[in-house]
């Protein structure tokens, strides 16, 4: 018996949550279940694999389980970039090796596909736009960072555009930004719109079960997941819960539950959208990766994401969220004072999964237990191509993309504590230090 030692249990103020359409959540299961197929996690990675699965298995019966509310979770907490692009901050040219960069390229492309299918099949109102994205820089080291990447884009043979500071406040109103590289691939969302309607738009076949936190597993011929209402006893378990399958007893010591900070202002005025100037719709990465990320959303609010800490039992922390508001405040007034009354309206929290060697898990990891965890701040796209693969590879689904899966090296081993959460703190306190105006 393996008990589930820490439970996912995130802060209130999200944003794209409540800004959301509301919806009625399914309830929490109860009594005792059986099923062939059950999936633990309805984020991007669960929601994309119980679909697939019930397609694959009409016949059978997929059982899929969220401890939370789905929509309230990490899945709808990110900053909404579905990215196209390849990212290798470990190498020079933030490509590497061309042929995993296009792999990689053509995974995130799937995942695209399959979220815009389903989107425009369903009529889910979750406000996506190919919008691209802007990733800009205001200091000297950030526009290095821009040269290094625009090498690698030419390297990968993609599309891109460099915009000057002067030429910027056209796209995203302010001047803030000495340079800008534009790639015409990134598709902007509402995450947590898209989550409920993926959820509310699953095939007959699976039934959700919401706020049903797993306490015990039981791993055999048969996996038994116990709750506190009850138990569900499946053949086979997919683990789609990122960070939180190391609670399950597999992967353990190899991902980090780092978390973000966002805050998203009120709508502006009329006078105010004015006031700013440039598109009506946009998002900005930040050439540091301890910069803010910037979006203008679809009800003319901006949003801004700053600011990490290391959680290692995957929950929030109030104390972090009060401090650094502030900084997404001084982040703000640095890009937008000619909006000097827009206060935040929302501050909210939200995690990543990461690995020390930035790749993720994929394949079986028991008997009858199979994972796609640790997505390392890709879940829109990678969550759902790896979620859909994975079911596909189960049902005995064979292609190119799969076996790049399977042959990654997964995450390594990560050092023992105290000395992780030491070098972590330390490296993500030097980071936020070193990223300057770029925060």
């Amino acid at each position: 018996m393996t008990k589930v030692t820490a439970l996912p249990a995130d802060d209130k103020q999200c944003a794209w949550y409540h800004l959301s359409n509301k919806r009625q959540a399914k309830p929490s299961h109860r009594g005792n279940s059986t099923a062939r197929w059950a999936i633990v996690g309805a984020g991007y990675t669960g929601l994309a694999a119980a679909r697939q699965l019930a397609l694959n298995f009409p016949n059978d019966e997929v059982i899929l389980i969220e401890a939370q509310e789905v929509g309230f979770g990490t899945a709808g907490r990110n900053a909404g970039f579905a990215i196209d692009l390849p990212h290798d901050i470990g190498a020079e040219d933030y490509i590497g090796d061309i042929e995993i960069a296009k792999s990689t390229l053509k995974l995130n492309l799937l995942g695209q596909s399959i979220l815009r299918n389903i989107v425009e099949e369903n009529g889910i109102d979750c406000h996506m736009r190919a919008s691209g994205k802007y990733q800009a820089a205001v200091e000297n080291k950030g526009i290095a960072v821009l040269d290094a990447y625009q090498r690698g884009l030419d390297k990968l043979g993609q599309p891109y555009e460099v915009i000057s500071g002067q030429d910027l406040p056209e796209h995203i109103g302010t001047s803030f930004y000495k340079r800008g590289l534009f790639t015409p691939g990134t598709i902007l969302l509402q995450p947590s719109a898209l989550v409920k309607g993926l959820a509310d738009s699953l095939p007959s076949n699976v039934t959700l079960y919401e706020n049903t936190p797993i306490t015990e597993v039981e791993y055999g011929e048969k996996v038994v997941l116990k709750h506190q209402d009850g138990q569900i006893t499946a053949d086979k378990l997919i683990l789609a819960n990122n960070a939180f399958g190391q609670r399950f007893g597999f992967l353990k010591h190899t991902m980090l539950p780092v978390f973000l900070y966002a805050s998203m202002t009120r709508p502006l005025t009329e006078e105010e959208q004015a006031q700013l100037g440039g598109k009506s719709f946009w998002g900005v990465i930040p050439a540091d990766p301890y910069g803010s990320t910037v979006r203008r959303t679809h009800d003319n609010r901006i949003l801004i994401r700053n600011s990490f800490s290391f959680n290692p039992n995957g929950r929030p922390k109030q104390h972090c969220l009060d401090k650094f508001v502030h900084r997404h405040n001084r982040s703000f007034e640095r890009r937008f004072p000619m909006l000097p009354k827009v206060d935040f309206e929302y501050t909210w929290s939200g995690s990543l999964a990461l690995s020390q060697n930035h790749k993720g898990f994929f394949g079986q990891l028991a008997p009858n237990v199979y994972g796609a965890l640790c997505c390392n701040g890709l879940g829109i796209t990678r969550g759902t191509v790896t979620g859909t693969l994975l079911a596909d590879w189960i049902a005995g689904q064979k292609n190119d993309l799969i076996d790049f899966l399977l042959d990654t090296s997964g995450p390594n081993k990560l050092p023992p504590e105290p000395f992780l959460s030491i070098g972590v703190n330390a490296t993500l306190w030097w980071g936020q230090r070193q990223a300057g105006l770029e925060s």
